[in-house]
């Protein structure tokens, strides 16, 4: 095909065997999930179905259909995506129907055969997310992915005492076996690690209770930044064997950013000022923050 068809926030380039999706930077209302993502590539064999159908307010939408396994961003969202945040769906003017049409049949022609067993969900997935480093503020911490480790660090405005008691946690890729994502747009939004070696049939805790979640809240853990974060590590996940065992290391103080020090030293002090820690409790706390440097 070769061809490139235009909508309201994306661009489709009609590749020989895949379709590029450019999202519109600078254009208003474009979704930021849409900037965050920048583009997707999807090949034709990891499409399910195309469609097009009416919109609204005089528009109509073409609708490439992923299959299931194909794409870490909508495995993670596991079908909690309002429509104007699916990057797979183009949104046209209704005088492009007619044009539609055409390149909707012609990627449904381009669609291969369902094969009997389904060969890309095993092995690297067909489309990429958008990778690590990544991170976002949560609304009880903060959680950070370099590409080989996840780490939660809490805050004191937020956090569970379950949590403080846990203290801050890092897990290593090879330890998990996948991600809950909910979204910040229910009543329960958040976004747990699945450990690998969890018992089968257990029930976990409540995400404010659980050292394995962070909490999402009004503003915290927004769909942009979240659900990508979550995507990068199911990537990273699939493509990771899991950790050998062996002796554990002898412990040594892992030494945090300064800078990060410095903010925990910040917030503690505002927190004292208000009167929301005792003495005692200020003194120990910024001794173990200064302990950490």
């Amino acid at each position: 095909m070769g061809d490139v068809l235009a909508g309201i926030h994306a661009t489709w380039e009609f590749e020989p065997d895949a379709v590029l999706i450019r999202f519109t930077r600078g254009s208003r209302g474009t979704p930021k999930l849409f900037l965050a993502l920048g583009e997707r590539r999807i090949p034709h064999e990891a499409l399910q179905s195309v469609t097009l159908s009416p919109g609204k307010r005089g528009t109509v939408v073409l609708h490439a259909v992923p299959r299931p396994g194909v794409d870490p961003l909508m495995e993670a969202a596991a079908g909690q995506l309002k429509d104007g945040n699916d990057p797979y769906r183009l949104v046209l003017p209704a005088d492009r129907e007619t044009l539609a049409e055409y390149y909707a049949d012609e990627l449904r022609a381009a669609l291969p055969a369902e094969p009997a067993a389904d060969p890309l969900c095993a092995g690297p997935y067909p489309v990429s997310s958008v990778g690590a480093p990544r991170q976002f503020k949560a609304y009880d911490g903060k959680a950070t992915f370099d590409g080989d480790k996840v780490a939660f660090r809490w805050f004191w405005t937020g956090a569970s005492s379950a949590k403080w008691k846990a203290g801050d946690q890092t897990f290593a890729v090879s330890e998990l076996a996948g991600v809950e994502w909910r979204s910040p747009d229910g009543l329960d939004g958040h976004l747990r690690l699945l450990r690998r070696d969890a018992p089968d049939g257990a029930r976990p805790p409540r995400p404010d209770q659980d050292p394995d979640a962070v909490v999402f809240g009004l503003g915290y853990g927004p769909v942009h930044e979240s659900l990508p974060f979550a995507a990068a590590i199911l990537e990273a996940v699939r493509g990771a064997s899991p950790a050998p065992v062996a002796p554990a290391p002898a412990a040594h103080p892992a030494r945090r950013d300064p800078a990060d020090i410095a903010e925990r030293i910040r917030h503690l002090g505002e927190l004292y000022q208000a009167g929301l820690v005792t003495d005692d409790e200020f003194t120990l706390k910024k001794a173990e923050l200064l302990a950490e440097l």
